[in-house]
């Protein structure tokens, strides 16, 4: 897709990132929206469907953990990449920045260059995601990658993102072993600092939903979805 068709949206609270950001993205040709708070951001974003969220996480009112939990229960946006804005000295939780649903960190202060090699590379992804096999079923497992479901037995189970795409990942080649870094690069990205524990999290709450013992621990190795 060509970047022009690419709608971006940036969410901060100070005007200068703002127009800092806005204009480096609207130079590369990328259409650019904008809103100042968390609230602004869910109209804004259920309006226009954006490809890209860039989503500054210390906000007054409603802070980007919650803004983006928001903007993760609209069904149109379960597709959207969200990309939290954040300086590395922040103190907060990145588990729960996941487990919110973001899929990806950009550390201020942002270079320019760095910024637009890295909005290319998230929204690369979201290409390579819509080529994805829409319905995939293993067992009495269905991923339906279209309406972003996923059923065992019939029933619907509700997935974040990150466990939707853990579980994808897993169930796209079963009984091969997935080491932690594939996980680590191919879900949460190479650029992306995150400890172990965030993919030992994700695991054991699949594990819950699923109610199976598909998912295997190769010891000192990583994990894989058994037939």
């Amino acid at each position: 897709m060509n970047q022009k068709n690419f709608t971006i949206l940036i969410v901060d609270d100070e005007e200068d990132i703002l127009n800092f950001l806005g204009y480096n993205l609207k130079a590369e040709g990328y259409k650019v929206l904008t809103a100042s708070n968390g609230y602004e951001a869910v109209q804004i974003a259920r309006k226009n469907n954006p490809h890209l969220i860039i989503l500054d996480v210390m906000m007054p009112g409603m802070d980007g953990i919650l803004t983006c939990r928001e903007l993760r229960a609209i069904p149109a946006l379960k597709k959207t990449i969200i990309a939290f804005l954040t300086a590395r000295t922040e103190d907060y939780s990145q588990i729960a920045g996941f487990e919110s649903g973001a899929d990806d960190y950009i550390f201020k202060p942002v270079k320019p260059k760095i910024l637009v090699n890295k909005i290319a590379a998230l929204l690369r992804r979201h290409n390579d995601d819509n080529m994805i096999v829409r319905t995939f079923s293993l067992g009495d497992l269905t991923i339906d990658h279209e309406k972003f479901r996923v059923y065992i037995k019939g029933k619907e189970l509700t997935l974040p993102k990150k466990e939707f795409e853990l579980l994808t990942l897993l169930t796209s080649k079963p009984d091969r072993v997935f080491t932690r870094n594939e996980i680590l690069e191919t879900i949460w990205n190479e650029s992306v600092i995150v400890g172990e524990r965030t993919i030992d999290v994700h695991i054991r709450k699949l594990r819950e939903k699923l109610s199976n013992d598909r998912i295997k621990t190769i010891v000192g190795v990583g994990y894989k979805y058994e037939q």
